[in-house]
């Protein structure tokens, strides 16, 4: 926190950063035009992959809760410019899939995969909740797992 920034990098990477900008500066005086990275790198004698780490590093970290655009509306916020990579029909059929397993199972087993796996319990938690040992749900675990991949296979 020494440089008030709210993500520490190291000295020698932010030196790095520094001279890329310093050596984009004068190359920009000097050629009236953008550098690429290949030729900030030829000019410091760094490779163009520590330049582009290093320049990544020093950047500002942003809030996934920052508006990006309002229209005197609803804002729109850098979370809802983040997409999820996986197919979403491919997420559907995983979904039911798994809907198809869970129906193989006993309600009780069915109700401690719900909550290790949906809700994020651990062990403990359940057996807390379930009222049974820890070794129990791990072994209830096991079998109802076990028996979704057979399903599933």
């Amino acid at each position: 926190m020494r440089d008030n920034n709210s993500i520490r990098v190291s000295r020698s990477l932010r030196d790095t950063a520094y001279k890329a900008i310093y050596a984009k500066e004068n190359y920009i005086k000097r050629n009236l035009k953008e550098p690429t990275v290949q030729e900030i790198a030829e000019e410091i004698g760094i490779s163009k992959e520590d330049i582009v780490f290093a320049l990544d590093a020093i950047q500002a970290p942003m809030s996934l809760q920052e508006p990006v655009y309002n229209d005197s509306g609803d804002a729109l916020y850098v979370m809802d410019q983040i997409s999820d990579t996986k197919n979403r029909e491919e997420r559907w059929v995983e979904n039911l899939s798994l809907q198809a397993a869970m129906e193989h199972l006993s309600e009780r087993e069915r109700h401690i995969i719900t909550l290790r796996f949906f809700e994020g319990k651990t062990q403990m938690e359940v057996a807390g909740d379930v009222k049974i040992s820890q070794a129990q749900v791990s072994r209830l675990e096991k079998n109802a797992l076990r028996t979704m991949k057979q399903y599933l296979s």
